[in-house]
């Protein structure tokens, strides 16, 4: 397989290959189930129903032929049972609950469904007969976050000041232990498994309609003709268009897959250093690309914790994966606003259109 990540190289991969995608109902499990779709994969996704009041998800109905599951993945013995029936060639396990603020409202099962879920999924894996590559995505906010000006590497502690963070930074631990006990690399021949996680930045993108985000928040507020309230303005996040992580996951599962041992490892996902930007640098210039609209600046809510600094190292993935972003801020904030302007009916043509042209550049 060669190095750069083309439409071509993938669909040779993954066409034809058995794709069990969990969380497949999601914002980042939907653009993932299209991509795979465009790549001529064969999908069973796993999920609970979608909850935004415009499902995402809801616009594919008809259009891709996706085997769809809803169950939670807290339930060991289903997740087993489904990944067993389907014998999957690679596994994408996005199912989790995604959220820092909701975190704060239920920390319990924000450890129950990130964690436990991790570990459900993990353990019908390795029931598996057949040989099967795992790609289990985390956070960016797994890393002990010291609020200081720093890239943070792969090699770097773990640590979580909020439920959301401490639950993912766990999860990171549940695939490390599964990766020594289970799906050792030294044993390959005899299990067939390897594990791998990957650590993806702010991801952006048309389609997110999740609350206590500043990209879905911002564009509810521009098509309604409303000034768009920024909570933390100063707060620097490593943003990324949603297509940057996803062709990260698909070269390393596909690289996974034929190189284990080299690949069995986590892997950050983020932009270019100096596409970090502050809340108030997306905003303005989500808003300049809408063509017009204000920001309004909320009291920061110091009732839950949010970091405020948090970067991360990408010279792993560039190096050893050689993946590298392939958009620039601006045209990741373009890109994620054109889609938020484009009619009702036109969006699910659009998103394959953004697929498509992620790949050729």
């Amino acid at each position: 397989m060669e190095s750069v990540v083309t439409l071509a190289d993938l669909q040779k991969f993954y066409s034809g290959k058995k794709i069990f995608l969990t969380g497949h109902t999601g914002f980042k499990g939907t653009w993932l189930m299209a991509f795979l779709h465009k790549l001529g994969a064969s999908v069973k996704g796993y999920a609970l129903a979608p909850e935004e009041s415009k499902p995402f998800h809801d616009l594919f109905k008809g259009l891709i032929p996706v085997e769809s599951v809803f169950a939670d993945i807290r339930d060991r013995q289903r997740v087993a049972a489904e990944i067993l029936s389907f014998k999957p060639d690679i596994v994408f396990h996005l199912a989790a609950q995604p959220l820092v603020i909701r975190s704060y409202e239920i920390p319990s099962e924000t450890f129950e469904v990130n964690v436990v879920g991790t570990a459900n999924l993990l353990e019908g894996v390795s029931k598996l007969e057949n040989k099967c590559a795992v790609v289990v995505v985390t956070t960016d906010k797994v890393y002990e976050n010291k609020e200081q000006d720093i890239l943070y590497k792969e090699n770097d502690t773990l640590g979580g000041f909020d439920p959301y963070s401490a639950s993912k930074a766990c999860t990171e631990l549940v695939v490390s232990s599964f990766r020594k006990s289970f799906f050792n690399p030294d044993k390959y021949a005899i299990h067939q498994k390897s594990l791998a996680s990957a650590r993806a930045g702010n991801v952006i993108g048309g389609g997110d309609w999740s609350k206590n985000r500043i990209i879905p928040d911002t564009a509810t507020a521009l098509i309604n003709n409303a000034p768009v309230a920024v909570r933390n303005p100063a707060a620097v996040r490593p943003w990324q268009h949603v297509l940057e992580p996803l062709g990260g996951y698909l070269l390393l599962a596909a690289r996974l897959y034929e190189q284990p041992g080299k690949y069995s490892r986590p892997f950050n996902f983020g932009p270019f250093p100096e596409d970090h930007l502050t809340v108030k640098e997306l905003v303005d210039l989500a808003i300049q690309t809408w063509g017009g609209g204000t920001a309004q600046f909320s009291p920061v809510d110091n009732a839950h914790h949010e970091a405020s600094l948090l970067k991360l190292d990408i010279n792993d993935a560039i190096k050893v994966l050689e993946w590298s972003p392939k958009l620039q801020a601006a045209a990741a904030i373009r890109w994620t606003m054109e889609w938020y302007r484009k009619e009702a009916d036109k969006k699910a043509a659009f998103t394959f259109e953004q697929i498509d042209n992620y790949l050729a550049q």
